[in-house]
């Protein structure tokens, strides 16, 4: 979850991949190796996304999914935070399709 959270981060900014890559410091394929799951960010990267997007470090690391509850049931806590994140993701990727409609000639 939280890689495709980056990717719509960067999407709903209209920013490519080449660009964030040179705002992050990191190649271009790093960058898409986070989009697509198969790299994890560090927290150094996910403070960078933060701050060039102008939006909290929790509010991504919501997204996730190694994080666990700290009280209570967890088990229930953990699964309750990935239900609504992916529920947040699935809202963005319908304002994601309905933008490339819009825009496309």
């Amino acid at each position: 979850m939280l890689s495709e959270a980056l990717r719509l981060l960067r999407v709903f900014h209209d920013m490519k991949q080449g660009e964030l890559a040179e705002r992050l410091e990191l190649s271009k394929s790093y960058v898409s190796e986070i989009e697509n799951g198969n790299r994890t960010p560090s927290f150094d990267v996910i403070e960078k996304y933060a701050n060039i997007f102008g939006v909290p470090i929790s509010s991504i690391m919501f997204f996730s999914e190694q994080l666990d509850a700290k009280h209570g049931d967890k088990a229930h806590a953990g699964s309750t935070r990935k239900v609504i994140a992916s529920k947040i993701l699935n809202f963005l990727k319908v304002i994601e399709e309905r933008t490339a409609v819009h825009e496309a000639p």
